[in-house]
């Protein structure tokens, strides 16, 4: 039976109501975890600055000697290499903005979080900032400019980063952000500035029709938003006094509105920020590529299969590049005698190189390592699988990319010795991060002969797929292993439901970049041909929930590709307009689809079945 339209209002109020409590809540508890500094007699500003230590501070923040030396003490007595201080004064809103990114609680241990803090004071080692090799910022730099800084700086202090208040230090009263300086603020912790306007204002209506319509439950809603700010902040314990709480409190809904209206007209209501000059010249670079065609980045296709050489094969699928919006389009065929599948033509050298420039590194390199950042959970689950089985001294990371499995698995591994391999030069910077110990770049198989057993665990998580010839890469993991040594493998499941459900949509197909996707009974096998035995092979808790949401997220990329992509055509208002209202058009059906993820991943959880397969195998002893 439907319940009455009256019971449905009653009901969305009541879930308004019950998420804004629980935010306020966990606003308080928040507040409470983060440690604040003890106000330092004056007497010590006489004691010399400790030596190692850089206080940057935004213009207008003067701090004293007696909270610079209190900050350096806490640092020094916690472990810290790098301390984000909030002026006890600090704005209301952007106070509430933070304990919403941020739990204090788990700061610190998490070392994929990204960096966040107040944006007015952070306390940084000399060594720290010599390995990001950054330039501190001028003498008055703004809160963009420290928020930047304090993500980047996190990533070379992974778990020594922390936040802290000062009570002796004072954001010299600044107006709350809004238009471009909030713009430039959310960019510079990577967060998208339209869409959360956009999200901001939705609530807003949202609330307000509740208030209006909706009786005393919308009323109750709309009241403890009004009324958070203070909740939270201006209780006798609250360790933050922000100036001007009341009135902050009293204009809350009108401030609101007003900001969110001009961070999105700031924004451009979602157009893409960046460095405009650098696309430019990319755009050049690209066009003068394309003017030869595309032709040239395929081989010629072959009529057997390179897994076990038969010549039954038939097309699985055909797709363009949905990743970038590259010109192309690519062919995945399957072998009807072993099921391998993999793009057929294959890609030439020069074509990887296209394809890949910009995904992980260049203009797309920052997204990418967010995305990356996320995978805790996998991460962890990935290193756990051998818990049972050894406690290594030594692991490789074959495409490690920019080393963030292995900054993750330091925690279930603190005492091994983490290496990385990849192409790119993102292994690199793991290495100036301290996220591998030694970084290798180059092809893996050009190592073997120099890393011959070398190690007790080589690792190949989402690598295998996006070689040319895995059955080499292979060869040179039994090569670098050392007798009785590990591997460990993750890889797409060609034969899950969801690639035939969501055809040329599934994420997996990941074209042009995956060039094979072999299911796990084909890679037993090679194992077992190469001198391994299968320990462990896990399918559910390899399972990536991004079935749905990937295919929507494909679909929107699909029908309105990014105007301002330098490899495109000239970015139009047209263009630019098409672009905004396919993903405005898409933001119902990603939050639909995040809901039938959230279902598939538990379902798959459940029955060992999902996109993913994992495999652990040793090395036999001769």
């Amino acid at each position: 039976m439907t319940p009455p339209p009256n019971s449905r209002v009653r009901w969305t109020s009541a879930v308004l109501l019950a998420a804004l409590a629980a935010g306020t809540v966990r606003a308080g508890r928040r507040l409470r975890a983060i440690p604040v500094l003890p106000v330092t007699p004056p007497a010590a500003a006489d004691v010399p600055r400790p030596a190692g230590w850089r206080l940057l501070t935004a213009g207008g923040v003067e701090p004293d000697a007696a909270t610079f030396l209190a900050a350096c003490a806490h640092a020094e007595a916690e472990g810290l290499r790098v301390l984000d201080l909030l002026p006890a004064d600090l704005p209301a809103e952007r106070a509430l903005g933070l304990l919403r990114l941020v739990d204090p609680a788990r700061y610190r241990g998490d070392r994929l979080g990204e960096g966040r803090g107040a944006g007015f004071a952070v306390l940084v080692t000399e060594e720290v900032l010599a390995r990001a090799e950054v330039d501190p910022p001028g003498p008055r730099p703004d809160p963009a400019e420290l928020l930047a800084l304090t993500r980047r700086l996190k990533e070379y202090a992974a778990d020594a980063t922390g936040l802290a208040i000062a009570p002796g230090l004072s954001c010299g009263g600044p107006a709350e952000p809004g238009g471009p300086s909030r713009v430039a603020e959310l960019r510079a912790q990577g967060l998208p500035p339209g869409a959360l306007a956009a999200a901001q204002l939705g609530g807003l209506a949202l609330l307000a029709g509740a208030a209006l319509r909706q009786g005393r439950w919308g009323a109750a809603a709309a009241g403890l938003y009004w009324l958070q700010p203070y909740l939270v902040l201006g209780g006798p314990g609250s360790p933050l006094r922000p100036a001007g709480l009341a009135r902050a409190t009293a204009a809350r809904p009108l401030r609101s509105l007003g900001a969110a209206l001009r961070t999105a007209a700031a924004a451009g209501w979602g157009a893409a920020g960046g460095d405009h000059a650098r696309d430019t010249a990319r755009a050049v670079a690209y066009q003068a590529e394309l003017a030869s065609g595309t032709g040239r980045f395929l081989e010629p296709r072959r009529t057997d299969c390179p897994w076990c050489g038969s010549g039954r094969l038939a097309v699985r699928v055909r797709v363009p590049d949905l990743l970038q919006g590259k010109p192309g389009l690519f062919t995945l065929e399957q072998c009807g005698e072993c099921g391998h599948v993999f793009q057929n033509p294959r890609l030439t050298l020069e074509g990887l190189e296209f394809y890949y420039r910009d995904f992980y590194d260049g203009r797309g390199g920052e997204g990418a390592g967010t995305v990356f950042g996320r995978l805790g959970a996998a991460y962890r689950g990935r290193a756990e699988m051998l818990l049972p089985h050894a406690d290594p001294g030594s692991w490789l990371d074959v495409g490690t990319g920019h080393g963030h499995f292995c900054n993750a698995a330091r925690a279930v591994w603190p005492r091994t010795r983490f290496d990385g391999l990849d192409m790119g030069d993102g292994v690199r910077a793991a290495e100036r991060r301290g996220w591998v110990e030694t970084g290798y770049q180059g092809q893996f198989p050009e190592f073997a002969s120099k890393l011959a057993g070398q190690y007790e665990v080589v690792s190949m998580y989402h690598y295998l797929e996006h070689t040319r010839d895995p059955l080499a890469e292979l060869d040179a993991a039994a090569a670098v292993l050392a007798p009785g040594g590990f591997l460990t493998i993750e890889l797409p499941d060609p034969e899950s439901r969801m690639a035939r459900l969501l055809g040329p949509l599934w994420l997996p197909w990941f074209q042009p970049q995956h060039q094979h996707l072999m299911p796990a009974a084909n890679l037993r096998e090679a194992l077992a041909d190469r001198g391994f035995t299968v320990l462990a092979e896990e399918h559910g808790p390899a399972h990536q929930g991004n079935d749905f949401f990937g295919a929507v997220a494909l679909a929107a990329t699909g029908l309105a590709p990014d105007p301002d992509r330098p490899w495109g055509p000239p970015a139009t208002a047209g263009a630019r307009a098409r672009a905004h209202a396919v993903r405005l058009a898409a933001l119902p059906a990603l939050a639909g689809a995040a809901v039938l993820d959230a279902l598939r991943t538990a379902a798959a959880r459940r029955t060992d079945g999902g996109n993913a397969y994992r495999m652990l195998a040793r090395k036999d002893t001769p």
